[in-house]
């Protein structure tokens, strides 16, 4: 079989770690296998090199940022070869670009277009281990990269380009879980997730996998598994909605939260002036992320719109849309920080109705008003007050994990 392995910084943070990452690659190697590996940089290694740029530069040229961020990945991959060929097992690594990965001409936060494997390929023939550094490619004779958690990208599109068996992505938790264990102690790993459920999971604040990552798993059908470098548990399977579960699925597969979210009200804007497609135009085009939008009429003539920022953009979103009052004549603008969001997802969700009414009943239960609500086929996201996040996600978590609900195939799905 061929792996495609990937280490996050955590898996790699030490040369006790490194030595541990080494063997497990060996061992893979010695039972048979064909192997491509692919590293982050060591540990907290590249928000040291975001602080040490900081500390000279207000902005950093992005250009000059690709360049210094990609070397914390050229450490990692050194280093992880050295111990293997110490080992006796043949190893090389390889900058992105060395390995083929071409992205769009964009620093910072580029996507890949395309892969020659033709080195990987040679390399894998004659035996040898790639140690490929993650997060990074080439495009027109530049560095780039691919944004932070950029390395499950990597992985995923050399599985892909390379037809690999298995991408295992190992991290420092031991698969994927209900919810984050760090706010809820008996949260549950799973044994298998939908690529829609974890897409959907990363998107809402997951940390596990990157959005991109499991989007492009899902594109190209790569078997991924999530799993600990730390031990040798089975994790958890990212499969196809068909795969996921036979004798019934879960209504609810985990619970998602995001701090750190703002919400900016513009109140009294005028339909006639199509001001919604002025406002988020004008966002977009200043890099300003927009997540939950709520319109609501006030009369024939205008409506009010909410919607949801992170708290970081909140200042550069009120700069935006202030700008266009002259033009749009709405009648103020109104703003409210910090906020949270807190999410269900399960593909249970889609034939069981109410589900989003049990949601803010068991908020409401627990004291925990709702601001905004957005929903899709398998998700129910609500903003909430910041401080109230954690109580919000544990109250969820009992009503719809512990309580283990299952919905149960109908004839015809039968």
């Amino acid at each position: 079989m061929l792996f495609v392995q990937k280490y996050g910084g955590t898996s790699v943070g030490s040369t006790e770690r490194i030595r541990a990452v080494a063997d497990r690659i060996a061992a893979t190697v010695r039972a048979g296998h064909a192997v491509v590996v692919v590293v982050s940089a060591m540990g907290h290694s590249t928000d040291a090199l975001v602080d040490l740029a900081a500390e000279l530069v207000d902005s950093p040229d992005l250009r000059e940022m690709d360049q210094l961020l990609a070397t914390g990945e050229q450490v990692s991959a050194a280093l992880v070869a050295m111990r293997l060929l110490a080992m006796g097992v043949q190893a090389k690594s390889l900058t992105g670009w060395q390995a083929g990965i071409t992205t769009e001409p964009v620093h910072g936060n580029a996507r890949v277009s395309q892969i020659d494997t033709r080195t990987l390929q040679s390399l894998i023939e004659r035996g040898i281990v790639a140690i490929v550094t993650g997060f990074q490619g080439i495009a027109g004779g530049e560095v780039t990269t691919l944004g932070r958690g950029g390395s499950d990208t990597s992985a995923v599109a050399l599985a892909a380009a390379l037809g690999a068996d298995v991408c295992e992505i190992y991290t420092d938790v031991d698969g994927v879980y209900t919810t984050d264990p760090r706010v809820v102690p008996n949260a549950k790993k799973l044994d298998d997730i939908s690529y829609d459920e974890m897409l959907e999971l990363a998107n809402l604040g997951a940390q596990v996998l990157h959005p991109r990552a499991v989007e492009n798993a899902k594109h190209f059908a790569v078997q991924l598994v999530v799993r600990s470098s730390f031990t040798e548990g089975e994790g958890t399977n990212v499969v196809a909605m068909t795969e996921n579960r036979m004798e019934g699925r879960r209504v609810v597969t985990g619970i998602a939260f995001e701090r750190h979210v703002a919400r900016l009200a513009v109140v009294g804007v005028p339909l006639e002036e199509h001001a919604l497609a002025a406002i988020f135009s004008s966002l977009a085009e200043n890099g300003v992320n927009v997540d939950v939008i709520v319109q609501s009429v006030v009369d024939a003539s205008a409506v009010d719109v909410s919607f949801t920022v992170n708290e970081s953009d909140l200042g550069r979103a009120v700069e935006v849309v202030s700008s266009l009052q002259p033009t749009l004549r709405f009648h103020k603008i109104e703003r409210e920080a910090p906020l949270a969001k807190v999410s269900i997802v399960g593909a249970g969700m889609i034939s069981n109705p109410g589900v989003a009414a049990q949601m803010f009943v068991t908020l409401r239960d627990a004291e925990v008003p709702i601001h905004m609500v957005s929903t899709s086929e398998i998700k129910v996201s609500c903003v909430i007050p910041a401080h109230l996040v954690e109580k919000a996600v544990q109250a969820l978590h009992q009503t719809f994990v512990e309580a283990d609900t299952v919905t149960p195939l109908t004839n015809a799905e039968r």
